[in-house]
């Protein structure tokens, strides 16, 4: 069993941004020479989450809408209040979602659906750079 482990740089504009990594991610796949397991993408970092959507116009307008509705920014939290950085609203859509996700690895390709892409949710407000880690496990 073998472990690669790769970083991708992302540059974000900040809160909303949703940045489609699957062609770096696939890379990053090529590169490890590794054909089959699993492979991890990670965001370091309280304010940004990792999930999978179609990467399209209509769901990248309804996803920032959809955190809009659960977790508003104009919100005041208790995490504002305790540091006043009025980003409380990201760490708590991060929180929901998640610093990571997980994909199969068949014959050295990413097993995804058709019209599914791996994508960094930004949420904190200002403009970010990111590190992801993509850790590739297997044969």
């Amino acid at each position: 069993m073998a472990t690669k482990a790769f970083g991708i740089n992302v540059s974000t504009s900040g809160d909303g941004d949703i940045i489609d990594l699957t062609p770096k991610v696939a890379e990053s796949v090529g590169q490890s020479e590794i054909k089959n397991g699993m492979v991890l993408v990670f965001v370091p970092g309280a304010t940004a989450a990792i999930t999978s959507i179609e990467y399209e116009p209509g769901l990248l307008a309804d996803l920032p809408e959809f955190f809009e509705r659960i977790l508003p920014s104009g919100k005041l939290y208790h995490h504002d209040r305790t540091w006043g950085d009025g980003n409380g609203y990201a760490h708590l859509r991060s929180a929901l979602i998640g610093a990571s996700f997980t994909c199969p690895l068949n014959s050295g390709k990413l097993v995804l659906g058709t019209w599914q892409q791996i994508v960094l949710l930004e949420f904190d407000n200002r403009p970010r750079q990111r590190e992801i880690v993509v850790q590739i496990q297997g044969e």
